[in-house]
């Protein structure tokens, strides 16, 4: 199933955002390795958090987190120190997503962990127990997630943690998330520069309410820079949030969006388009929005260069590859570079009428390009626009109470 989508002239829309996957997952993990766990409310309703949620919850051996790699991530973690045996595998695009580096360290810390088809791999068998922990060095260059596990874990080895983190760091702002959330779960992580230092110590749960997601409200930010009128209202963000992509404010503002907090969320306004000829950034603590600001520069016919993407070509997919192939179809040329940086200097190559967008089983890909169909006067047609339950499950849902046009027809019509 394809869907096409056409633009209204305007967007003026109250959106009810989804809760933020990044800290449903994570206190998911700190509720359970908690001795009295609590009720969480507001809980993401996406595909990672349903898949942490049945992992967490059910007493089967095999666990399918499906394309999650959150939950592989974080799982892996949880249930080495959990005693019992455990098999975890997902889609083939996670079987060829690495887990070395997490997987070498909690070998150094004790755990029993097999990889049973590709070593360095999912699948994993999980021997769980309790471990030891101690010391280990970590390269800090490839996943904020390998950090966030094992500091999550730490908490209950018998010896703690001390982690030396190696490399450039990447995702900062998620792992500050991560250190925020242990502190209201009551747990202290020493940092003594890029030493981290977790003592033996209990978690103590407690109610907790997860906001709304800041990576959800990108697009909007996105459609706001897009459309030529936008009045848009976006419920249960907040200005002092502990998610790093809450610094697309200032960004858009940039691009002529502006934010107006409001007690029960935000209010966009698109102002002006951007005054300047060239945007360049460095996203090393959020790659997750390159998908979305590449996407709003081809719109507006804004050369970029964006660095510190090097991360892209572990995710869902290969996400410079895909952008490259895909920013194609509405006549840009972006160029990439070493693997880390993703640039278009203006050039252009025919567009297709009619655009087609793949998704590669990418929930980003999906959302971050569906509102260029606001400069698409035929509008844009989404392949397997499913992929989106993976975070925002009801976002098609949301741009028809935005007037957009959402109509389903065979893949088959279309494949590009």
């Amino acid at each position: 199933m394809n869907y096409v989508i056409h633009a209204p002239a305007g967007l003026k829309a109250v959106i009810a955002l989804p809760a933020s996957k990044s800290i449903s997952n994570r206190t998911l993990v700190l509720n359970a390795l908690s001795s009295h766990p609590q009720a969480i409310r507001n809980l993401s309703d996406c595909d990672d958090t349903e898949v942490m949620l049945h992992a967490l919850r059910s007493e089967t051996a095999e666990v399918d987190v499906g394309a999650a790699g959150t939950a592989m991530r974080f799982l892996t973690a949880y249930l080495a120190g959990k005693v019992g045996t455990w098999t975890i595998s997902g889609t083939e695009r996670m079987k060829n997503r690495p887990v070395k580096i997490l997987v070498d360290a909690l070998r150094s810390l004790g755990a029993c962990i097999t990889c049973t088809e590709k070593e360095g791999f999912p699948p994993l068998r999980v021997e769980g127990r309790s471990l030891p922990g101690g010391e280990v060095r970590l390269d800090g260059s490839v996943s904020s997630q390998y950090i966030s596990a094992l500091l999550m874990v730490a908490p209950v080895m018998t010896n703690g943690l001390r982690l030396h983190l190696t490399g450039e760091l990447i995702s900062k702002p998620y792992l500050r998330l991560t250190i925020g959330l242990m502190k209201q779960f009551g747990v202290t992580v020493e940092e003594n520069g890029r030493t981290l230092t977790v003592a033996p110590q209990p978690y103590t749960a407690v109610p907790f309410t997860v906001e709304a997601d800041w990576s959800a409200a990108s697009y909007w930010y996105e459609m706001a820079a897009l459309a030529g009128r936008a009045e848009i209202r976006l419920t249960g963000l907040f200005r002092h949030s502990l998610q790093g992509d809450a610094a697309i404010v200032p960004l858009f503002e940039r691009l002529g969006v502006e934010t107006h907090f409001l007690p029960d969320g935000v209010a966009l306004k698109r102002v002006a388009s951007p005054s300047f000829h060239r945007l360049e950034l460095d996203l090393t603590d959020m790659p997750d929005m390159a998908q979305t600001l590449t996407a709003t520069c081809a719109g507006l016919g804004l050369p970029f260069r964006f660095s510190g993407l090097q991360s892209l070509k572990i995710k869902e997919t290969d996400r410079l590859a895909a952008l490259r192939t895909e920013l194609r179809k509405f006549g840009c040329l972006p160029a990439e570079h070493g693997g880390r940086i993703l640039e278009w200097n203006g050039e252009r190559c025919r567009a297709q009428d009619v655009p087609v967008i793949h998704t590669y089983e990418d929930h980003r890909m999906a959302m971050a390009l569906a509102p260029l169909a606001l400069v698409c006067p035929q509008g844009v047609r989404v392949a397997c626009p499913q992929v989106v339950s993976k975070s925002y499950p009801h976002f098609w849902d949301d741009l028809q109470r935005a007037g957009f046009q959402v109509t389903a027809e065979p893949a088959e019509t279309h494949n590009g």
